[in-house]
């Protein structure tokens, strides 16, 4: 199974990454809407489309109303944005609000199901994770393969999620900040490098990549200092847009 990662940066583009996005072009399944979106178009495969979204913040959602252009010139079955209802409520309420975005979503809105069948035989689960207005974190498996998303949340070795990623292939955790910056990531909903490696150590997964790094940072090869993460858990790696990796 190969994942794309179209947007891995977080709060708001920068010059090198795009917001939170992610993309399974042989299931047709994108987790989360953020600025990258428009970057799905040209992975498309089928005719069906699940959006499946970890929560409501704008950095995860604005790429719905982009989805004018990622479907033009294409005849969709079905495409659906997936959420927990107060979360669609808020969507439809503000994102396309008709002052701001006057045109209908170009998706049907579901809400999320407790185990959502995905395609060759697969399923995705939720699981609360916290962070201010509240988030959910995904598991995905399939025979043989199996991963987890969880992203704006503060990591911590004994997360309260632990045993929802416990064992898969692969881990895509947010990692905003390094770690000196612990006390704003707790403060902001975030995660700190160290913490989020020593979490994926006790879950006994098998690789770890890290997302929804800081933007002011850009210009930094390394902003979340990702070698304090190896010397814990070696099979960590930080992700760039278009980033593909096989699990």
């Amino acid at each position: 199974m190969k994942l794309v990662f179209l947007g891995t940066g977080g709060y708001h583009p920068s010059d090198t990454r795009q917001t939170a996005c992610l993309m399974l072009p042989e299931v047709g399944v994108i987790l989360d809407a953020g600025t990258a979106m428009y970057r799905a178009k040209r992975f498309l495969r089928g005719d069906e489309l699940d959006i499946f979204l970890t929560h409501a913040h704008l950095d995860h959602v604005i790429g719905l109303t982009y989805l004018i252009d990622v479907l033009a010139d294409r005849t969709m079955k079905r495409v659906t944005a997936h959420a927990e209802p107060e979360k669609i409520d808020a969507i439809r309420a503000h994102l396309f609000a008709q002052d701001l975005f006057p045109v209908a979503p170009l998706c049907e809105f579901a809400p999320l199901a407790r185990a959502a069948p995905l395609p060759k035989g697969g399923r995705l689960t939720h699981f609360r994770v916290a962070h201010p207005g509240g988030a959910v974190g995904f598991r995905l498996e399939w025979p043989g393969h199996s991963m987890a998303y969880v992203t704006d949340t503060t990591a911590a070795a004994d997360a309260p999620y632990l045993d929802a990623i416990r064992d898969v292939d692969l881990l895509v955790h947010e990692c905003y900040f390094p770690d000196h910056a612990l006390e704003l990531a707790k403060l902001t909903g975030h995660s700190t490098t160290s913490e989020v490696a020593r979490l994926a150590k006790n879950a006994g997964v098998n690789k770890l990549v890290l997302v929804h790094v800081d933007p002011s940072k850009e210009e930094e090869a390394d902003p979340i200092h990702a070698a304090a993460a190896r010397a814990i858990f070696p099979g960590t790696f930080l992700a760039s847009d278009l980033d593909e990796v096989d699990f």
